[in-house]
């Protein structure tokens, strides 16, 4: 099982980069999910994601997640063939934790220096937790800072 540290990495890289690796047939952990960033302009990306999360009915959908961990697995999900058999076991061997779980803790933890957002040209970015307050996702204890 690899476990990858999502501090500081950018969303659209880390997603693209998992999603390859999960067809590929490996497992994959996710930690510090809230810590991964958004490139572009803070209020372009949260009103991008306001709009989705406001998009259909409480009956119908589509549902899009408040929570920092489950956006970054929506975006990696919408990056498989998750409506086929090949994406959906795919997708069943991603785990996505905000924070560091007790088993992960002593573990070495993978980073994408590719997908670092010191390669970005720009400033502009912001962190999934900041998304994710603003679209109402309640404060979780083992988040720190």
């Amino acid at each position: 099982m690899t476990v990858i540290d999502a501090t500081g990495l950018v969303v659209g890289r880390l997603a693209s980069t998992v999603a390859h690796r999960l067809l590929l047939g490996e497992e994959i952990s996710i930690i510090n999910a809230e810590k991964a960033i958004v490139s572009g302009l803070p209020e372009t990306s949260l009103s991008k994601y306001q709009v989705m999360r406001s998009k259909g009915s409480k009956e119908k959908g589509p549902y899009y997640p408040k929570r920092a961990d489950m956006i970054l697995r929506r975006t990696i999900r919408g990056m498989l063939p998750y409506k086929k058999a090949r994406g959906r076991a795919a997708l069943a061997k991603l785990r996505v934790y905000m924070g560091v779980p007790t088993q992960f803790s002593d573990a070495e933890a993978e980073t994408l220096e590719h997908a670092h957002k010191s390669r970005l040209s720009t400033i502009k970015m912001i962190e999934l937790r900041k998304i994710a307050q603003q679209l109402g996702a309640k404060e979780r204890g083992n988040i720190d800072g």
